[in-house]
């Protein structure tokens, strides 16, 4: 636990793991409970709530880019984006758990891989 609160790319990713929760709402809970209202309002909300994703990306980021670079960085970004967003999708809004995402999983992880390769 020592190594992920202290190194460089474990704070990032704590941090762009909160980060992408705040994202995951803002870009699609208001489908969620503000379906019935005018699409502007869900923008003002979703506005709102990405104030809080922006106050841990930006941080996250440049913390992040002292350890790896910006292809890595943005590798890193989207496995955490992939891992927020399924259970967001099964758990919050109901989806069907479904095999692709396993299959994007596996060409993240691939992703993963060749990016840093050394």
């Amino acid at each position: 636990m020592n190594f992920i609160t202290q190194h460089p790319i474990g704070i990032s990713v704590i941090m762009l793991t909160a980060s992408n929760v705040f994202m995951t709402f803002a870009w699609y809970g208001h489908l969620k409970h503000l379906n019935s209202k005018p699409w502007w309002i869900a923008a003002l909300v979703s506005w709102g709530i990405a104030l809080f994703e922006y106050l841990l990306q930006v941080p996250a980021n440049r913390i992040g880019y002292t350890a790896m670079n910006l292809a890595q960085l943005k590798i890193v970004q989207e496995v955490i984006t992939l891992a927020v967003f399924v259970p967001f999708a099964v758990f919050y809004m109901g989806q069907a758990v479904k095999l692709n995402y396993l299959y994007a999983a596996l060409c993240l992880l691939g992703a993963v891989y060749f990016i840093f390769k050394a």
